[in-house]
This record gives structure tokens, C-alpha cells and sequence, in this order.
């Protein structure tokens, strides 16, 4: 796996709308931030455009995100918000850059297709908060600090409550995922994620309870949980249900479709569309704890 280098006051940040369009005076103030910081902050041509739904056209966001992947002097791709659109981008723009220089890719939600393909290429990259959610109650958020940490020292240590439908256990394994729903899109093609031997890491927003529960049996079905470590649930946010209840929660949902299986299982997790969004690096080798309280802990190298 390759690990791209910290991040050092002066390294070359860009900020890059690859999918949904965002707003300029919530990215703007983030921008000011990694400033302060002594960064060199670069915004990408069509960040603030709008074709739609998304930051620009297809053609924009492939342009500014190529842009960005080919500067040999930039040290980090912040992307500015997820949405939708990263699928749309993906097959069009060239990755193979990074294998020579390698540099971070920073998102999540939408941005789980990049880090997919980053992940099959084998560099690490991070799932973390994005400059539109820097800021809780106008200060710098706990996730922006977590993301800071990653960067600059490698740290990644999180612990949190227990949850009464843990499994409990301890594992070791390379943590790979994201969000649940672009996990899916992305099966049966070459993206496809590897999960084997490996600690996934899911999240979702806005689904429906019976969407959930098609996107864990295709995980079952395709044989992507046999073979897990570990599984860390982050926050299912704002999930819906039909007229008809389905029936069954969030957890009971997950722990059905791995019932067969003997990994640990940690629900609650602090990753996903929530204020308290840690940063955590996917690719990157870490032990999970599921116990009294669950801790992941980077395994350095």
C-alpha cells in the first residue's frame, strides 16, 4: 500500500468539486482556515460553478480534478462536498499519476468512488470531512482536527462508547469503505471493493430501511462479508421507512446479514454524515476492539 507523505506547513492543498455543486460561503471559510495553518491552498477552476445538480459539467470537474492529480507539486486533493457525480467522472480521469506521486485524496460520501479506485490501485487515502463541514458552531470542528492530525503526523486512534448490539472481538486487518450505497453502485465493475482479510468501514444517509437491507444481502450474496475481520458501522443518518414498516432497525439489519459470521461488529461508530465525522485512513493497517468501549487504532508501519 502506498502511504502519501505528511503534510508540512507550505505543502500545496487543492480544493477540487468533483461531484455535487457547493456553496462559495461554505467552502470559502475552510479555505482560510488550512491558511492559517500555512498551507498553500489552490481552488480548482469549476469548484463553484453549477450545471444542475453538480459543480459544473462533467468535462469541468474532470478537468479540475485531472489538474490537480497531475500537479506534481500538490500534496493533498481536499474534495469540497460529496452529492452526487463522482461515478459520472471516475472511468475519465487518469489516477496513474499518483503511483509516481503520490498525494492525499480527502472525502467521503460521494467521494467513496475515488477511494475505491484508490484502493484498488493500492494508496491510501482518507475518508474524512470536507471544507463545507469544517466548522461546528462557527469554531473549528473536532472532525477538522482529526483530519489535521491524519495529515500532518499519521495519527488515527478513536474510541467510543459501546453499543448494546456490539459483537465484541479484536481483529487486525487494512480498513477499507465508506458509504454503503456507492459501495454498491460500485459492485460488478473493476472498482469492485476487496474486502477479504480486511476491516470494512460503512455509512449511509437518507435510505430507506429496505435499501439498506438489498445493499447487505448483496454484500452477503457476492461473498464480501465471508471473509471480514472486522465491521465498523458509522451513522445511518436520517434513515426512512415505508407506510409499511420493514420491520426492523439499523442494527438488526446489519447483524442478520453477518450472522454467519464471527467477526466483531462495532455499531455507532463517529464517521458519516454526522458533526463528529474522525478521520480515518482507508488502506491503512489498523486493530479494532470491540469490548467495554471500541477502539481503532492505527497499526504503524
Amino acid at each position: 500500500m502506498i502511504i502519501p507523505p505528511n503534510l508540512v506547513p507550505g505543502d500545496r492543498i487543492r480544493i477540487v468539486s468533483p461531484a455535487g455543486k457547493v456553496q462559495k460561503d461554505k467552502v470559502l471559510p475552510g479555505i482560510e482556515l488550512l491558511e492559517g495553518l500555512g498551507y498553500e491552498v489552490l481552488v480548482g477552476k469549476s469548484v463553484f460553478d453549477r450545471y444542475f445538480q453538480y459543480a459544473g459539467t462533467d468535462r469541468q470537474r474532470i478537468a479540475d480534478f485531472q489538474e490537480a492529480i497531475n500537479d506534481r507539486k500538490t500534496k493533498a486533493i481536499i474534495c469540497a462536498r460529496g452529492g452526487y457525480g463522482s461515478v459520472r467522472v471516475a472511468s475519465e480521469t487518469d489516477f496513474s499519476p499518483l503511483l509516481e506521486f503520490p498525494k492525499w485524496l480527502v472525502g467521503f460520501s460521494d467521494i467513496t468512488v475515488f477511494h475505491a479506485i484508490l484502493h484498488n490501485m493500492r494508496i491510501a487515502s482518507i475518508h474524512g470531512v470536507m471544507p463545507a463541514f469544517f466548522f461546528e458552531h462557527k469554531k473549528p470542528a473536532k472532525s477538522f482536527f482529526s483530519l489535521m492530525d491524519l495529515l500532518s503526523c499519521g495519527k488515527s486512534h478513536i474510541e467510543t462508547a459501546a453499543h448494546p448490539q456490539n459483537r465484541a472481538g479484536v481483529c487486525s486487518g487494512e480498513l477499507v469503505g465508506g458509504n454503503l450505497s456507492l459501495i454498491y453502485s460500485l459492485q460488478g465493475t473493476p472498482w469492485q471493493l476487496k474486502t477479504e482479510g480486511k476491516i470494512l468501514l460503512i455509512e449511509d444517509l437518507s435510505e430507506y430501511l429496505y435499501h439498506l437491507d438489498r445493499m447487505m444481502q448483496n454484500l452477503r450474496l457476492s461473498g464480501q462479508l465471508k471473509n471480514l475481520k472486522g465491521l465498523i458501522v458509522g451513522a445511518f443518518t436520517e434513515m426512512k421507512d415505508n407506510d409499511s414498516p420493514f420491520g426492523k432497525s439499523v442494527p438488526e439489519i446489519i447483524l442478520e446479514a453477518v450472522r454467519d459470521f464471527d467477526f466483531p461488529v462495532c455499531f455507532d461508530f463517529p464517521v458519516g454524515h454526522i458533526p463528529k465525522n474522525l478521520a480515518v485512513l482507508l488502506g491503512g493497517r489498523y486493530k479494532l476492539n470491540v469490548a467495554e468501549t471500541c477502539h481503532l487504532i492505527r497499526q504503524m508501519p
